[in-house]
């Protein structure tokens, strides 16, 4: 029963840290992250836009949260950088938003 016990607590505790792994934070119940993914030489600019792909428990993920999307969906010829935003919720549900700045 011990062996069972203990090889439980362990896929458990493997599953629990790919979560937020993935995720890019080390918050196993909520992980709220943003990074700084992409810098150019070109001065930051008044447009913004995003893209968004979302995940529920791993199995499901949808969505475009490519830099192109958004750049093109913001009509962003010179991009200055990027930010990745990630948010993660128990394993359960996942949320990446990439977010373009430029002109």
């Amino acid at each position: 029963m011990k062996k069972i016990l203990l090889s439980l607590s362990c896929v458990a505790m493997l599953g629990l840290a790919s979560c937020s792994t993935v995720m890019g934070g080390a918050g196993a119940l909520v992980s709220v992250v943003t990074t700084g993914q992409t810098a150019t030489s070109n001065p930051v600019g008044t447009k913004v836009e995003t893209s968004e792909a979302f995940g529920i428990l791993g199995l499901v993920n949808v969505g475009n949260a490519s830099i192109q999307k958004a750049a093109r969906d913001g009509g962003i010829t010179k991009i200055s950088h990027v930010d990745v935003k990630t948010l993660g919720v128990l394993g359960i549900y996942t949320q990446y938003k990439t977010i373009v700045y430029g002109e």
